[in-house]
């Protein structure tokens, strides 16, 4: 990962899952935060790395190394510890 970046912890909830894991952000200036991820003009997907997702009616966690979540699903984004 380039020096000018860092990782943070996320989580992505749309209706049927619980998706946690990180993304990649610039260190400092512009878009640093997850609200400017988000709203990035043009952005479909947000790439989440070492992703576990949880369905919400039960079932196994899967973990994957990376997954791409479509924006249009997503209903609930935070970051987390």
């Amino acid at each position: 990962m380039p020096s000018d970046t860092r990782k943070q912890r996320v989580v992505l909830e749309t209706s049927r899952h619980t998706i946690s894991g990180e993304v990649v952000l610039p260190l400092e200036g512009l878009k640093t935060r997850l609200s400017d991820l988000l709203n990035a003009e043009g952005l479909s997907f947000v790439s989440i790395i070492d992703a576990e997702i949880v369905p919400l009616e039960g079932g196994d966690a899967v973990r994957r190394d990376f997954v791409a979540v479509a924006l249009e699903h997503v209903q609930i984004a935070y970051e987390s510890a």
